[in-house]
């Protein structure tokens, strides 16, 4: 299989291939870290195919639906059915064009990666896709964006010709590794058991929790694999194929992810979402590393989807807006005390923090709002409170905040208990 390299800088300056793999690139360093996904030629995906029938003893394309599942008895298997029907393969077709001397020639390559369901409406056929950005984007394509314009959808079990689901780009965020894809009126949608995913709570996710990875793994249709939840929160840096970097935050899983798994729903033992799947630390030279992958938690995916749902597809938005716009106050947060919380009930262990204000700038709107030293407690936007109890609490809520809207903080300032309304201006908006 044909692919492309890019890098990333992940503790002591790891390598992450892209999902999004078009040319060869060698890896010179001992640790890599792939993304899920798979660009392939069509002879890249009929040898691939051929030769995993050979190895497996198969007769037919219809063998790829078979799901190999691992079967523990914590697993609610009538929760992880769930979990399939909201499961979407995503294949997009790029056209790359070179040339070498005077000649331009034009081929296409084709995207393999994976998707959930995240809003359905069946009577109409419509329906909103979260999936990777780099599933969908391809820096050296003919679109000005790096956008494929040729998405096409499969349910589970209706990976075949005469049942492909057109779709088309919302928006996305290269820093989030996150993209919305939009259906409009399909026949396959309305007839099909689909069902739009149930997200969990991220942030009560904790080590040792169950972790099933539905996706397109390999390219060769809909499966599933199982693990647990090894860390709950840690960043990764990466720098992209445009040569720009992003930072970004996910949970680490002994899952087993492979090539095709991109954008794929990470889903609990009720068959809720906690994630979805973008990356995996390989090694180039031995087998020293074993299932290490990683899932960027389903809050972030879900706050990321709302924002670009609400500012490049609705009459609220921006016009011509095709990614996330967070809201910038203008303050910076600390620890000031970081503890654990053990629940008897659940057996649970959750890390936690103590956020107060620790920088203001005067450009913001937080100036003259905000403390130095204020400890935030939680953050109220839109009817919803946002209890912020670790520092990426007081930064990821933010993606929920409208221009035009109060947001409240919820503080402790010398001691005393106190609510600070700030109304968002189009002047806090940051594109990311």
């Amino acid at each position: 299989m044909k692919s492309r390299a890019f890098f990333l800088r992940f503790v002591a300056l790891v390598l992450l291939v892209a999902t999004s793999c078009l040319l060869l690139t060698s890896c010179m360093t001992s640790d890599v870290l792939l993304g899920t996904g798979s660009v392939l030629t069509e002879s890249d995906i009929e040898q691939m195919i051929d030769q995993k029938l050979s190895a497996s003893g198969g007769t037919g394309a219809g063998d790829t639906n078979i799901i190999n599942i691992n079967n523990p008895t914590n697993i609610n298997l009538a929760a992880g059915g769930k979990a399939l029907l909201s499961a979407v393969k995503v294949v997009c077709t790029f056209k790359v064009t070179t040339t070498v001397g005077w000649k331009p020639t034009t081929k296409e390559a084709t995207s393999n990666g994976s998707g959930v369901i995240y809003q359905l409406d069946k009577e109409s056929g419509d329906a909103y896709i979260i999936t990777n950005y780099h599933v969908v984007h391809y820096e050296d394509s003919d679109t000005a964006d790096g956008i494929s314009e040729d998405i096409v959808l499969y349910l589970y079990g209706m990976d075949a010709e005469g049942y492909e689901i057109p779709a088309t780009y919302v928006g996305g965020s290269q820093n989030y590794d996150i993209a919305v894809l939009k259906v409009d009126g399909s026949s396959v949608l309305k007839g099909s058991n689909a069902v739009a995913a149930t997200f969990a709570d991220s942030s009560e996710v904790s080590v040792l929790d169950t972790a099933i990875a539905i996706g397109n793994a390999e390219a060769l249709g809909i499966s599933a694999t199982v693990g647990y939840v090894n860390v709950d929160s840690e960043y990764i840096t990466m720098q992209n194929d445009d040569g720009t970097i992003s930072e970004i935050r996910v949970m680490r899983i002994d899952t087993a992810v492979n090539s095709g798994n991109s954008g794929g729903g990470l889903f609990s033992d009720k068959g809720e979402v906690i994630g979805i799947v973008n990356a995996k630390l390989v090694s180039s030279y031995d087998s020293s590393i074993e299932n290490i992958s990683y899932a960027i938690p389903s809050n972030v995916a879900k706050y990321v989807a709302d924002n670009i749902i609400y500012y490049c597809d609705s009459e609220n938005g921006i016009e011509g807006a095709k990614s996330v716009y967070r809201c910038i106050l203008g303050y910076t947060v600390g620890a000031a005390r970081h503890y654990t919380e053990y629940d008897e009930e659940s057996g649970k262990v959750h890390k936690r923090q103590t956020v107060s204000i620790v920088e203001i700038k005067r450009s913001g709107l937080a100036y003259g709002n905000l403390k130095v030293g204020d400890v935030i407690e939680s953050v109220l936007i839109d009817g919803v409170t946002y209890e912020v109890s670790r520092l990426y609490h007081a930064v990821d809520c933010m993606l929920n905040a409208r221009v035009g809207h109060t947001v409240t903080f919820n503080i402790v300032r010398d001691g005393e208990s106190i609510a600070v309304e700030i109304t968002i201006t189009e002047s806090t908006l940051v594109k990311y």
